[in-house]
């Protein structure tokens, strides 16, 4: 069964725009059953009602809205590219009487986890330590530069993450998965943004992490703390032994509070011992 292009229920930039916006809104309203589905629904609901405007559609405007209210927990920032597939199956579900309504869900389900990994990995994950990076060491200088910087590399990248997937994710619609199984480039995206992200934290062990050892090795003139001789072996081997330190803690399954708390009174007895 097929229906003229006149009856045609078709979405127009207003409602991409709605769901753009309001995806920026998506961890404003979360809960420990469903995470993020009120407000993934709320984003979708342009659509719903762009779809199903009348009286008679009330039914399917309800069902459409449940659809949207299922679990949902991805990366904010990559939202927009599965609110944009959704957006095209519920345009496809609302013109075709044979479409399957339960695919929604279906296809909704089965992305959202590799989508959250790829995003938590690639934006929390390397893009914000880039940002932070770069932040820090304005900040630390006393520049007013350091909050404005992350605030601009993490955001403007971020939003144009958001507006460009949206985009891809309305055009690719329900053929998305096919096409990107086919391509490899979940995968590759993952990949590369794991590298990058653990040279990002690798470069940040050097410049993040601050021990001195002032205990005085030699006499004399040749007088010098036991961090130059370390620094002679490997600049910043201190560093790197207190980060791999504490990543094999946290391998031991040691609560961060934990952690946090026994650095903060083993730094202030040292600070005492060795009058830092």
């Amino acid at each position: 069964m097929t229906m003229s292009s006149s009856s045609m229920k078709k979405l127009t930039k207003k409602e991409l725009n709605q769901i753009f916006i309001r995806s920026c809104q998506l961890d404003i309203s979360w809960d420990y059953e469903r995470q993020q589905h009120i407000a993934y629904s709320y984003a979708l609901t342009p659509v719903v009602r762009k779809l199903y405007p009348n009286k008679e559609d009330e039914e399917k405007r309800v069902e459409a809205l449940k659809r949207g209210l299922e679990f949902m927990a991805i990366t904010p920032q990559l939202s927009p590219l599965l609110m944009g597939i959704n957006a095209a199956m519920e345009e496809e579900n609302a013109n075709n009487p044979e479409f399957d309504g339960n695919s929604i869900n279906a296809v909704k389900t089965s992305l959202m986890g590799p989508l959250a990994g790829i995003g938590d990995s690639l934006i929390p994950g390397t893009l914000r330590i880039i940002a932070a990076g770069i932040a820090i060491s304005f900040a630390a200088a006393g520049n007013i530069l350091g909050p404005i910087l992350y605030l601009l590399i993490f955001n403007i990248p971020a939003f144009i993450i958001r507006y460009y997937s949206l985009k891809f994710g309305y055009s690719f619609g329900s053929s998305f998965i096919e096409k990107i199984a086919k391509s490899g480039i979940m995968n590759k995206v993952s990949y590369y943004a794991g590298i990058v992200g653990l040279m990002v934290i690798g470069g940040m062990i050097c410049q993040q992490i601050w021990l001195d050892l002032p205990i005085m090795v030699g006499s004399g003139d040749f007088a010098q703390p036991l961090t130059y001789y370390l620094d002679q072996i490997m600049p910043c081997l201190i560093q790197l032994g207190v980060f791999g330190f504490m990543y094999w803690i946290l391998g031991k399954k040691v609560k961060t509070t934990t952690i946090l708390l026994s650095l903060v009174v083993v730094c202030c007895a040292l600070s005492f011992i060795f009058g830092l």
